[in-house]
């Protein structure tokens, strides 16, 4: 399945920096096939089928002291892994599209492997709250980038039109 993965980097780069974690720190996105999920669910979770969405934290990462801990270093933060044809269905119940739930899954990822659960109420209270609004500024920033993306596109075709790429005595006259 077909997946836009510089999106998914970026969410969870935009993530990591709302959180305050080191631009050093580390953490893999895998992106995997439902058999692949399934396993994993199994094997770490003792559940059966495929899952949208699993965090593996470092076992060395000091649990003490969280990475997004103010004046926290480099760090390796664990594994992040996503199962795109299984958001799939979730995307469509929902009413967005896929990328939004990968989005979606990618944060909720990330804030695991921080430290951040949601087993008691009070911690999914916590968790989802702060998923919300890393989600929805990152949409806004995301959807900022584009634009300016695509206007500096659109300036570059202007300004290449009229050979500013040539020197001045070539340019034709204002």
């Amino acid at each position: 399945m077909a997946v836009d993965d510089a999106s998914i980097v970026a969410a969870a780069r935009y993530a990591l920096d709302r959180m305050s974690v080191s631009k050093l720190a580390e953490l893999s996105v895998l992106l995997v096939e439902l058999d692949v999920m399934a396993d994993l669910h199994e094997r770490w979770m003792d559940l059966p089928g495929p899952t949208d969405v699993m965090a593996f934290p470092m076992d060395e990462l000091d649990s003490a002291r969280r990475p997004d801990a103010s004046e926290a270093g480099p760090a390796l933060l664990g594994d992040i892994v996503l199962c795109p044809a299984f958001a799939k269905e979730q995307a469509r119940k929902a009413g967005h599209s896929l990328l939004d739930e990968l989005h979606l899954l990618t944060v909720h990822g990330v804030l695991h492997l921080l430290g951040y659960d949601h087993a008691e109420p009070a911690e999914e209270r916590e968790m989802f709250s702060l998923q919300k609004r890393i989600l929805a500024d990152f949409r806004v920033a995301h959807a900022d980038a584009k634009r300016l993306a695509a206007q500096r596109s659109a300036d570059d075709k202007v300004l290449g039109a009229v050979g500013l790429d040539e020197p001045r005595e070539k340019r034709p006259q204002d």
